[in-house]
């Protein structure tokens, strides 16, 4: 039972840094010949007992050392017992050709020495905070790079489909694949030249999910909800998870979209329950490229498919609770606080709209209140649909303009208000985190970007350049579509940006921490005038390209997951290791560009030079003198370092006869390594 329990606090532990740390320089295995090597280094000493742990099919397991090497056991056993750590110590170097494909999670704690409860974190050198942890990523082939990527970096479902339905599940897997020409210049391959597939792969702390019958009642009520008499396993757009195929369970295709130039999945129906039984929310999939007339596997990568059913309602509806309490109603009485909430719903709805909701179950929502979302052939408002308020309107408008007795909204907005109390009594959540990686971490939240309940349900009209393509400004906001941009936030650089009344900048001067102006009760996004991250011309992220036809996706992660996220164990953070060796934005030349193939430039994405080349390093002066601009839009007007010029890995340099180390999130000025140009 202990293992049992250490194995979930694993598998849900977000990790800190601490005074040692647990790395490899080969954290992703391509081939058979490739050796899974870990190194510990302790910064100051720690003495007590050391252990390893992985996790095997759901299972923990501790790493020992015999006369024939690494071994693996059930009973929790100290690695290296009763020492003094300090310093690097090589762990161990076994071949990885004996691992089935997949990611290998990698646990390493100190406890008190000869202790005889060595699972309890309280034994733990430094608690949990002592707890470091890495993975591997076995058998990936690297002859293109495969850049794959959700698109919204969350999708919610129901837990139960027998009363109503608010969403299905459904996710979209998107990828482009990068080989290379003869000459080492990248190139997007298409389905001419590839098969892309997604398979189940275990995630980094041993979970993985291939298949999603039986998890879910929602082929149960499939047709009588949507329309559509679906195969068990099948979504609405004939997607299956891998395993629930009727004829092919394995390996699924995705679909090339000339349109988008990538590869897609629009529609797998993944749920969050791992094949364990247990809740992940941040299942991976494995997006392969295989040569089309060969079959020859090429390249893969993993990527987070999220899924969450924190849609809850329960927090008001749920009897007894302030929307289910009226004395006179006769309110549902079901054990399964899921399933009496949603009939308390259908109850209300009935009273307040003389409808008959209850004898016609399940119901769609969006059956009468139209989603852009579920629109899959985007046709528009159909039928029932049309003259009824949006699916959006009637969630966000309606309870957005609820007042208790005291005349106060029942649901509390505002950027100041708590997500906790306002996004989250309904969206995911308390526990999913739809919101996470770089936007989290420096600060924003859900209002931040979107405007409270009221702009959201389109209450206001747009101002100019609030809506996405210019045809609604002056109307109210359309759900899907005019949504907060990456502009709106990043209007420029530290050379030339936005200015003028209402903007809330960072600390930094460059950024802003709300996407649109104070007082603007519609919350429509800014346009930046500098472009230099902006998105295409009337597309959103999700949709948008860069270099090279690059997806914007591809290089920065999922919207509301951008890279990176701040749990270095996270999932989300798998793929960009897998590409360029670590964390963070894709700003390697070389997870595209054979290396030394590149020459110098100044027209890599968002105007960047060659990184992580050290023939920038020795002829960059030159840049400086005929581009000063350039250099000044990231390293700031007098050259001082900006956040735009962070070191995104530690690296050394020998600059001028010396050796320069910048570290991983320093700001680069041209003093750190010598004299600025003007001084």
């Amino acid at each position: 039972m202990k293992n049992g329990i250490l194995t979930i606090c694993l598998l849900t532990a977000s990790l800190s840094v601490w005074s040692s740390e647990l790395y490899t320089p080969q954290p992703v295995l391509q081939g058979d010949d490739d050796k899974i090597v870990a190194t510990l280094r302790f910064d100051t000493p720690e003495s007590g007992d050391l252990y390893l742990a992985t996790i095997i099919n759901g299972q923990l397991r501790f790493l020992t050392q015999n006369a024939q090497g690494i071994a693996l056991t059930a009973s929790p056993t100290p690695f290296r017992p009763n020492e003094t750590f300090q310093g690097e110590y090589p762990l161990f170097s076994v071949d990885g050709k004996s691992l089935a494909p997949g990611n290998y999670p990698l646990y390493q704690i100190v406890t008190q020495a000869n202790t005889d409860d060595p699972l309890n974190e309280k034994n733990w050198i430094g608690g949990r905070n002592g707890l470091n942890f890495l993975s591997f990523s076995v058998g990936l082939p690297q002859k293109v790079r495969v850049l794959a990527f959700n698109d919204l970096g969350m999708h919610c479902m129901d837990k139960d489909f027998s009363v109503f339905s608010i969403l299905p599940p459904f996710n979209i897997v998107n990828a482009q694949v990068v080989g290379q020409e003869s000459d080492g210049e990248p190139e997007l391959l298409d389905a001419d030249e590839v098969e892309v597939r997604y398979s189940a792969i275990t995630g980094r702390k041993g979970s993985i999910n291939s298949r999603s019958l039986a998890k879910t009642n929602f082929w149960q009520y499939a047709e009588g909800l949507f329309g559509a008499p679906l195969s068990p396993g099948e979504s609405l757009t004939g997607f299956y998870m891998p395993a629930d195929h009727p004829e092919q369970p394995s390996e699924q295709p995705l679909h090339y979209n000339s349109q988008q130039d990538w590869f897609s999945a629009e529609g797998i129906p993944i749920v969050p329950i791992d094949d364990m039984g247990q809740v992940n929310i941040y299942n991976m999939l494995r997006i392969s490229a295989y040569d089309k007339k060969t079959g020859e596997p090429l390249g893969a990568t993993d990527v987070v498919v999220p899924s969450s059913t924190e849609v809850s309602c329960n927090n008001c509806h749920a009897t007894g609770k302030m929307a289910a309490n009226h004395p006179d109603v006769a309110w549902a009485t079901e054990a399964d606080l899921e399933i009496q909430t949603k009939r308390n719903i259908l109850i209300l709805h009935d009273k307040q709209h003389e409808t008959q909701l209850q004898k016609n179950t399940p119901v769609l929502c969006a059956g009468c209140h139209y989603s852009l979302g579920l629109d899959l052939e985007k046709k528009g408002p159909q039928g029932e649909q049309q003259g009824k308020s949006t699916l959006s309107q009637v969630m966000h408008l309606f309870h957005g303009e609820l007042r208790d007795a005291k005349g106060n909204p029942v649901i509390p907005t505002g950027n100041t208000v708590p997500v906790e109390q306002s996004c989250y009594n309904c969206h995911p959540g308390k526990t999913t985190q739809c919101q996470r990686g770089a936007m989290k971490s420096a600060g924003l939240t859900c209002t931040a970007c979107h405007g409270g309940l009221l702009a959201v349900g389109g209450k206001f009209p747009l101002q100019k350049g609030g809506s996405l393509d210019g045809s609604h400004d002056g109307s109210p906001r359309r759900p899907w579509l005019d949504l907060p941009r990456c502009q709106s936030c990043h209007i420029g650089d530290a050379f030339e940006h936005l200015e003028g009344e209402g903007l809330v900048f960072h600390e930094d001067g460059i950024r802003l921490m709300q996407a649109y102006r104070t007082g603007d009760d519609s919350a429509s996004p800014l346009l930046a005038e500098n472009k230099r991250f902006a998105e295409n011309e009337n597309t959103l992220f999700r949709n948008s390209h860069g270099h090279n036809k690059i997806a914007c996706e591809g290089c920065h992660g999922s919207t509301h997951a951008i890279w990176p996220n701040a749990d270095s164990s996270a999932n989300d953070n798998l793929t960009a290791i897998q590409l360029q060796g670590h964390t963070g934005t894709i700003i390697e030349c070389d997870t595209c560009h054979a290396p030394g193939s590149l020459e110098m430039t100044l027209k890599g994405p968002h105007g960047l030079h060659n990184i992580n080349d050290s023939r920038w390093t020795d002829r960059h002066a030159y840049f400086y003198y005929t581009e000063t601009e350039s250099c000044q839009a990231c390293h700031g007007k007098e050259l001082e370092g900006t956040p735009l010029s962070k070191m995104a890995a530690t690296r050394t340099f020998n600059v001028e006869d010396k050796t320069v180390i910048l570290e991983k999130g320093q700001e680069v000025s041209c003093d750190l390594c010598h004299e600025k140009p003007f001084d």
